[in-house]
């Protein structure tokens, strides 16, 4: 199984192209978002390629390849245009013995932790940063940055789950941070 991550789109057509061209090129069976995918949110300029239009005829002629979480930059009228579900908060998935908590991360973070259980892995968006770092007993969270509005000198990137190993990528499919799990 391969499943690629991406995070707060925020309405970049141009961002969520090159997105869509990374999932094909990766082959992934899986395109899991973690929310914040049409509306740019209060506090971040408008990104390049402002389109939410475009962005929602790109997602919705994808919609079977997509899992997706709700941001908080999601609302209800974003769900009567996306084909596909938005509004949940987190998603569960098992890669091996380890459980997945998959979500935005303005609700539940290493701040304000979900149920979590020794050797589970919290996955969220939301801050723009890249990381994957310990935490916890045994835990590790798990942040695959923005596609359209990175933050801290990151770069645009996406993450792959492939065969225990996370790694994200800018979208030139570069590696930035890898971790075997």
């Amino acid at each position: 199984m391969k499943l690629m991550f991406a995070s707060d789109i925020h309405g970049s057509l141009y961002y969520a192209e090159k997105m869509a061209d990374r999932y094909a090129y990766e082959k992934a069976d899986k395109l899991i978002l973690l929310g914040d995918l049409l509306y740019h949110g209060p506090r971040n300029s408008l990104p390049k390629g402002y389109d939410p239009a475009g962005v929602i005829s790109l997602l919705n002629n994808i919609k079977r390849d997509i899992l997706a979480v709700r941001g908080n930059c999601e609302a209800e009228v974003d769900q009567m245009v996306l084909e596909f579900p938005v509004m949940a908060e987190y998603m569960i998935m098992y890669v091996g013995n380890r459980m997945l908590f998959i979500t935005h991360g303005h609700i539940f973070n290493t701040s304000a932790l979900p149920m979590l259980r020794s050797g589970d892995i919290l996955i969220h968006g939301h801050t723009h940063i890249q990381t994957i770092e310990d935490f916890g007993d045994n835990n590790i969270y798990i942040n695959p940055g923005s596609v359209a509005i990175p933050k801290n000198g990151n770069k645009n990137s996406y993450m792959i789950y492939e065969n225990n190993r996370f790694t994200i990528k800018d979208l030139n499919g570069d590696t930035i941070l890898e971790r075997d799990i």
